[in-house]
């Protein structure tokens, strides 16, 4: 499993890198290998208002469907056209190509309430995570 340092992890799974003031959205290693492989990911249209640890959207994989979570509030002003006809590349690149949204973030600094690297792994320790 990959736990980059550059990026924030979320309790749901998701991760969150900022860059230029402007936050990479994306699900984790440990989520895409517990969904197994994707088929399709369901991403709103740019505009579309996010509010942190609220569904949006979807990513179906041949074991189930699962809610996506916004890591923080803003609005999206970008998603992966990459995925609509690989949605594979979750799978295979979760940190990279793999990514889903692009949000302006309400409020950046709402990152640093999300878990690094090493609280993430431990919170996958836990029973339950």
């Amino acid at each position: 499993m990959e736990y980059p340092e550059d990026v924030r992890y979320t309790r749901q799974h998701e991760w969150a890198r900022l860059e230029d003031g402007r936050v990479r959205v994306g699900i984790t290693d440990y989520a895409q290998d517990a969904l197994g492989d994707v088929v399709y990911v369901d991403l709103p249209e740019s505009g579309t208002s996010l509010t942190a640890e609220q569904p949006f959207g979807e990513v179906e994989s041949t074991k189930s469907v699962s809610d996506v979570f916004a890591p923080i509030g803003g609005t999206v002003i970008g998603r992966n056209a990459l995925l609509e006809e690989h949605p594979e590349l979750v799978n295979e690149q979760p940190y990279g190509d793999g990514w889903l949204l692009v949000v302006e973030p309400a409020d950046p600094a709402a990152l640093e309430g999300l878990m690094d690297a090493e609280a993430y792994q431990a919170f996958l320790q836990e029973p339950g995570a």
